[in-house]
């Protein structure tokens, strides 16, 4: 039997291309792999049909939007997962469940090879590639766009050239990465960082001035994860897409951002993600009112770190593991109700509501009934600020003494 190599596979014309591509280059048999991460578009059937017709011996189809939403897009939410503050994993999520994938298919289809179509100055190569040798250590890893020479015009010469059964242009402004989680949006006029987004740039959003009435939500929460939207039981694929449509509508989750990539270039990126932005202010506010002070502080730096390891490829490392461990801990009481306006761009908390919260009322209250005994006050305040009380008196005993 040939040499098998598995091909992350979206149907497109720069994978579509390469099926052919990698088969002349190395002589190897090209397995296509799909995955469905709530990207939209064509069916599976139809993207299955088209790998087969481009040249692949086999075609390995799955729908793994509900695996996505619970076991990736859940913990990104319960970590609060936003890169430099903005950014919420939008495609970095995706590739460890395509990699999980595509490493499986490698193991029904007898490949010694996993390829990609991913250039060689983003962050993508990395995180195939770093999931691969993890979870297939003994898979290899090629990536025709990086090793084998595939430019854009040089595809679209040979789906012509091959009669191929894609559509090629050679004017497509923009890259578009997208799944259920958000959508990615570079390249064009975009790299001029002076140049504003024109409205076709959006899809998932809504013009956040367009004046539409605004939407009251309320969120129910258990250990993390949104189990509920106005009373209605979810699962997480569907909270999230409930809440794509209901903050995109109000152009929730629009960001513009300079973001630094994991290969050392800055790159301007406009992402789309209302479901997702939504969610997480809705769950911080919820881990506001169930996670006591100190636990919470050392959570986002746990949060931070495991938003930077997801963000560069080590989904399936050790140390991700072990702070997934952490934040699964901290999610315990995080059950409960957020009310959350949302209009005009904004996702605003307007109410809250646990069992398992940590506010007092009888304690908080500057009313009559204050259970706060605010005589214990002037001690705590002598001893908290002791040390630096010292260490003026110091400075200023040392300062005299010159």
């Amino acid at each position: 039997m040939s040499e098998r190599i598995v091909l992350a596979y979206s149907g497109g014309l720069d994978t579509s291309v390469a099926i052919g591509w990698i088969a002349e280059a190395t002589g190897a048999e090209v397995i296509a792999v799909a995955v469905d991460v709530g990207q939209g578009g064509e069916s599976l059937e139809t993207i299955r049909q088209r790998a087969l017709d481009c040249g692949a011996v086999e075609a390995y189809v799955a729908d793994a939007r509900d695996e996505f939403a619970a076991e990736y897009c859940m913990p990104a939410l319960q970590a609060n997962a936003l890169y430099m503050d903005s950014y919420p994993l939008v495609s970095a999520l995706s590739r460890p469940v395509i990699v999980k994938h595509l490493v499986a298919a490698a193991r029904e289809f007898g490949a010694t090879t996993v390829s990609h179509g991913c250039t060689g100055k983003g962050n993508d190569q990395v995180r195939f590639e770093v999931g691969i040798q993890t979870l297939g250590p003994d898979l290899k890893c090629i990536a025709p766009v990086r090793d084998l020479a595939l430019t854009r015009d040089k595809a679209i010469a040979f789906a012509e050239e091959k009669n191929l059964p894609i559509v090629t242009t050679k004017k497509n402004p923009f890259s578009i990465d997208a799944n259920v989680w958000g959508r990615a949006v570079e390249t064009g006029f975009l790299e001029d960082i002076w140049n504003g987004p024109t409205p076709d740039v959006y899809e998932y959003t809504s013009d956040p001035a367009s004046g539409i009435a605004a939407d009251e939500v309320v969120i129910t929460f258990k250990e993390g994860v949104p189990v509920a939207i106005d009373g209605k039981p979810v699962t997480p694929l569907q909270a999230i897409e409930e809440m794509n449509r209901r903050a995109g509508a109000q152009g929730i989750g629009r960001i513009d951002i300079v973001e630094d990539r994991l290969v050392g270039i800055k790159s301007r990126e406009i992402y789309e993600a209302p479901g997702a932005m939504a969610l997480m202010a809705a769950h911080r506010e919820l881990e506001n009112v169930t996670v006591e002070r100190e636990q919470a502080r050392f959570k986002k730096t746990v949060g931070q770190r495991w938003t930077e390891l997801v963000y560069d490829g080590q989904w399936f490392s050790p140390l991700k593991n072990s702070l997934d461990a952490f934040i699964g801990d901290t999610q315990k009481y995080v059950s409960g109700d957020i009310r959350m306006d949302l209009h005009a761009g904004r996702a605003t908390v307007t109410g809250r509501r646990s069992e398992s919260s940590l506010y007092d009322f009888n304690l908080a209250t500057y009313d009559t009934g204050d259970t706060f005994d605010q005589s214990m006050a002037r001690g705590f305040i002598e001893l908290f600020g002791m040390s630096s009380k010292v260490a003026s008196g110091r400075d200023l005993r040392l300062s005299e003494g010159k």
